[in-house]
């Protein structure tokens, strides 16, 4: 029999967000931001895995999880960055990892303010790649004025366990391989946000922010914030992934100063939830050599 998953890391209020923390005891922070229509709850086990070697602070973005929508209604990328740059400014430097829309929000974190980024670890980031794909269309589709608040209304109409099930069809590699009281958990976390007023808006404004950040041009083009990252890197795609390309991981690899990419076999969109052993590995090997000076990352 498979072992129960842990319970979900207790939460609380700094500033204007919900953030779920790991007991203290590491001198060192790590801060965890999830992606589009995620939560603090998607880092659980990865976090698990790594308490005894960095303090773990996931924090639910403006309008997702349990954090207030933005007084300011803002939910783009440079919006969501400066939410994550506030409780930066609380814990000190940090590590700072990010997936998928929180990849993104990350990438313009560390390159605007490197003196709070240590290292960097993305999974999956939603960088700017025009290639056709069936679950970007989705989202990009989700964008469109009045389109998108046609499909939420229409989404909330569907039982709870079937959007559930097919939002982890799209981004698990297996979904057999989720875990019944983590299926439990998104279920009855996502009845509780169709009772919210904003959450419709949250998830269809944060799916326009990403989609804008596809198509900027100029300085603050994500791939040209990447360049201006300064923090060593880590970037981990999974083969497959139905959201992000692998094949990105290329483009990674030229844009980031100081990287290293892993593509995992066996993993899809959210590799931290899949496979949170695998990933601990690989980030804890970033932070142990982060540790040492910030020598250049071996290929």
């Amino acid at each position: 029999m498979v072992a129960e998953p842990i319970p979900h890391w207790p939460g609380r209020t700094i500033g204007s967000l919900h953030v779920r923390s790991t007991p203290e005891g590491p001198a060192e922070q790590a801060v965890f931001v999830h992606g589009l229509a995620g939560s603090a709850t998607n880092w659980t086990d990865l976090m698990d895995e790594l308490k005894d070697t960095v303090r773990g602070h996931a924090l639910d973005l403006p309008g997702a999880g349990f954090s207030p929508a933005p007084a300011d209604g803002d939910y783009t990328v440079a919006g969501h960055a400066r939410s994550v740059i506030g409780l930066l400014e609380r814990t000190g430097p940090a590590h700072l990892f990010g997936n998928s829309l929180g990849g993104a929000v990350s990438v313009r974190v560390a390159a605007s303010r490197p003196e709070l980024v240590r290292s960097l670890t993305l999974v999956s980031p939603a960088l700017p790649d025009l290639v056709p794909r069936y679950g970007p269309a989705r989202v990009a589709a989700a964008a469109i004025p009045v389109v998108g608040e046609w499909v939420a209304g229409k989404l909330q109409l569907i039982p709870a366990e079937q959007r559930v099930t097919a939002s982890m069809a799209m981004v698990w590699a297996d979904i057999g391989a989720v875990h019944p009281v983590r299926l439990r958990d998104a279920i009855d976390e996502l009845r509780r946000r169709d009772d919210l007023p904003y959450a419709g808006q949250a998830m269809i404004a944060s799916a326009r922010g990403i989609v804008a950040e596809y198509f900027r041009r100029g300085e603050d083009n994500l791939w040209r914030q990447a360049a201006k990252v300064e923090a060593p890197t880590l970037i981990l795609h999974g083969r497959h992934d139905r959201l992000v390309r692998p094949a990105m991981a290329r483009r990674a690899w030229r844009a980031f100063r100081d990287v290293r990419i892993v593509l995992l076999p066996t993993a899809g969109h959210v590799a931290m939830m899949e496979m949170p052993q695998v990933v601990a590995a690989e980030a804890g090997r970033l932070i142990r050599e982060t540790r040492l000076g910030n020598a250049p990352l071996p290929s």
